[in-house]
């Protein structure tokens, strides 16, 4: 009796598990069930809220019409399979790899982080200035040479006003070619060392405040120039390279786990690659059309490209 008992127990057991089965199956496409639980990872892919009937009703029945159509497809002869299952395959490595970084990198690097790095490497984020004008007299390389002496006779002029006590701004605003400086007696403003032309940079870095050069030449022309303030040091706001550093310390926090996970995986190459004879690989393959979406799988979720920081 008590056998018996036990056999009408499991049995009501199976019949209640698929009784379950059946009500978390939303629907059959040639033969394939689709559970619920499927139909939920979509909905949450698509991030659409399960509870809004309407909408749930008809993204289920493109699902369906989907999934039916690839089935009809898989079937069709035109297909290299193949090639499609390669693809497939390619596309579901670069998701995983995209998926895994995208969620490994968030709220990797903070707030405290990006300054506490900004901090200690505040020397990597100054720079020298200097304050200048000049008088400039143009060339170009389709000038003859008595033109360019001519231009170069302009520019030792205008240094031996300027030497022999005349304003500066006064003989920039009445020689100098740079239209634009020259209306403001040929100021520049703050140059950032490394931001000019050499040959004007080691000059304007290595003289004093109120002096003034002898012509030289650059491939803007001959330029007589004036510090204004001499050299100093300033360092760039944090506010103003904060994205850089986190964009520096992502990629190395993604270089270093690549690295982990690289190691945990063994890779061995055996035989050399031999290209089959009537393979079709030893020629230039017809290249793939792009695959065609109402809206790119990629774009649904911003999902970064694999190798993407």
């Amino acid at each position: 009796m008590k056998s018996s008992h036990t056999v009408i127990v499991v049995l009501a057991l199976a019949a209640l598990v698929a009784a379950c089965g059946k009500k978390s199956e939303l629907a059959r496409v040639g033969g394939k069930a689709i559970s619920q639980a499927q139909f939920d990872s979509y909905l949450k892919f698509k991030r659409i809220p399960a509870q809004d009937d309407k909408r749930r009703d008809r993204e289920l029945t493109e699902y369906l019409d989907r999934e039916a159509l690839a089935a009809a497809i898989e079937k069709e002869p035109a297909l290299d399979k193949a090639l499609t299952e390669t693809e497939l395959a390619e596309f579901r490595k670069e998701m995983l790899i995209s998926r895994y970084f995208e969620e490994f990198l968030r709220g990797k690097v903070t707030d405290e982080a990006v300054k506490n790095y900004y901090d200690a490497h505040a020397k990597d984020y100054e720079q020298r200035e200097v304050h200048v004008a000049h008088i400039l007299v143009r060339t170009n390389r389709a000038m003859g040479e008595a033109e360019r002496k001519a231009k170069l006779t302009t520019a030792q002029e205008a240094y031996s006003e300027v030497n022999g006590g005349k304003d500066f701004a006064a003989v920039a605003d009445a020689l100098s070619e740079d239209k634009v400086s020259s209306k403001k007696g040929g100021d520049l403003g703050w140059l950032k060392e490394g931001s000019i032309d050499p040959a004007l940079s080691t000059r304007a870095f290595a003289m004093k405040a109120g002096t003034v050069s002898e012509p030289f030449e650059t491939p803007f022309g001959f330029h007589v120039l004036k510090v204004i303030e001499e050299p100093r040091i300033v360092r760039r706001p944090y506010q103003a390279v904060a994205g850089d550093i986190q964009y520096q310390l992502r990629n190395q926090a993604r270089e270093t786990e690549l690295a982990r996970l690289k190691a945990t995986v063994k890779v061995e190459r055996k035989n050399a690659y031999v290209v089959t004879p009537g393979s079709g690989l030893g020629t230039t393959p017809k290249p793939l059309l792009p695959l065609v979406t109402s809206t790119p799988v990629a774009a649904q979720r911003g999902i970064p490209q694999a190798g993407a920081p």
